[in-house]
């Protein structure tokens, strides 16, 4: 990262107060979805968004959180891939409009083949049957997908169904689609084994997977559909390309579009989105691995300095486009991948994107001084990256200390080392270390 400026500032502003600056500013209209919204899955960072937390019908996007928790029983042992499961009465519950694998009563079905029915053919029997073999009951599973949202962060959300069923009280939001499609990327990769099949079939039926985007780009491999009249054509989009960095190799872009008016139109501007935010923005090591943060002053323990650093690189994700201009999506030229811009001299010409970025770290210690017993995790440290001056992104360090308390005999040299200390003009403080 070019011009990395290591700044201390013991007072400054706690971060919860500042808004994290989105990356590419786009003028809403040009863009043709309601709500939208792209994520960057290493930094976490939103890249460029719109009514993004505005509370939509998820429709079969809901189906996301179905099978994240599948594939987190699967890799908990309380669920296996190849066991076999006969339908039950639930599968019942979906009616004759509803996509479907048309499973019957007394049907035998693996979990493998609903999750691919679940994912590629949306089948609304798919969910309700795992969802019983899961929790027990349907109810218990919306109980549990839920308190799974909640963990995530979706705060905007609430599930009243497994299928994606529209109900009044059955919403989600492009921001919060987005966290659960990084949380299955990150944590249940599996799932992209599914999003990624061009079709699946089922007893005899053969379905073609409704994500257009999979024919025509092979870096996307998912994530899920989802339509209905009261929601629209809604996508979950995501791809990995390669980088030209060799300590982060690929790269993963959420795309969420909500609204859209048919199943190519999604395809497109999710696509288009995604694109654009691959080409203008860029990930970069903001703090190294093992980084020496900071030194912290003890007491009541013979540990007289408690080291600080990083436990993992941390990433940040930055622009590439440095004009003041808001960015009209319709003018973007997807075979150049290039903002084609009308820069005021009457000429349209396509935008490069930066090939250097200036940023700067702004480093908080939270703690001054640390007592001895300690045994928890804390959050010692506050990291914001500011590019152009603007806050971009908020990096809270934790770890997790331990520190023993000295004993009878430790403490009595101890004590004596701070009464001699008294004549000293040395003061225990907080040291710091350049990040950079």
């Amino acid at each position: 990262m070019k011009h990395l400026i290591y700044l201390i500032a013991a007072l400054s502003v706690l971060c919860s107060t500042f808004a994290n600056a989105t990356l590419l500013n786009l003028v809403p209209e040009s863009v043709e979805a309601p709500a939208w919204t792209i994520l960057d899955t290493q930094s976490g960072q939103v890249i460029a968004e719109h009514n993004s937390h505005e509370q939509r019908a998820p429709a079969s996007m809901t189906k996301m959180m179905v099978a994240y928790i599948a594939l987190k029983e699967i890799e908990a042992g309380r669920l296996k891939k190849d066991e076999i499961i006969t339908a039950t009465p639930v599968v019942k519950m979906v009616q004759w409009d509803e996509s479907q694998m048309y499973l019957k009563q007394g049907d035998q079905i693996t979990v493998d083949q609903l999750l691919a029915g679940l994912v590629v053919m949306s089948a609304n029997d798919a969910a309700v049957t795992l969802a019983e073999r899961i929790s027990g009951n349907v109810p218990a599973f919306i109980e549990r997908m839920n308190k799974e949202a909640k963990a995530l962060g979706m705060n905007d959300t609430h599930f009243a169904n497994a299928p994606g069923v529209t109900m009044p009280d059955h919403f989600s939001s492009a921001h919060d689609m987005a966290l659960l499609g990084q949380a299955l990327t990150i944590q249940t990769p599996e799932y992209l084994h599914y999003s990624v099949m061009p079709s699946f079939s089922y007893n005899k039926r053969f379905h073609r997977a409704t994500n257009l985007a999979l024919k025509f780009d092979p870096s996307v491999d998912g994530l899920k559909t989802g339509f209905t009249k009261a929601a629209g054509y809604n996508l979950a989009l995501t791809a990995h390309r390669p980088t030209a960095n060799p300590a982060m190799p690929e790269r993963r872009l959420i795309v969420v579009v909500m609204g859209t008016k048919n199943a190519l139109k999604r395809a497109e501007v999710a696509h288009t989105l995604l694109d654009m935010a691959y080409t203008y923005t860029r990930n970069e090591v903001a703090i190294k691995d093992k980084q020496l943060i900071a030194e912290l002053p003890v007491i009541k323990s013979t540990l007289k300095m408690f080291k600080l650093e990083t436990k993992k690189p941390q990433i940040v994700t930055t622009s590439l486009y440095d004009q003041p201009y808001a960015i009209d999506l319709q003018a973007y030229d997807t075979a150049n991948q290039r903002i084609m811009l009308n820069t005021g001299n009457g000429t349209i010409q396509a935008i490069e994107p930066l090939q250097e970025t200036k940023t700067h770290l702004n480093v908080k210690i939270n703690e001054q001084l640390l007592s001895a017993p300690l045994a928890k995790v804390m959050q010692l440290a506050t990291v914001q990256v500011y590019q152009n001056n603007q806050l971009i992104r908020t990096i809270a360090i934790e770890d997790h200390v331990q520190i023993e308390e000295a004993n009878f005999l430790q403490k009595i040299a101890i004590w004596f080392k701070q009464l001699f200390s008294l004549f000293s003009t040395e003061k225990a403080e907080v040291k710091m270390y350049p990040l950079g």
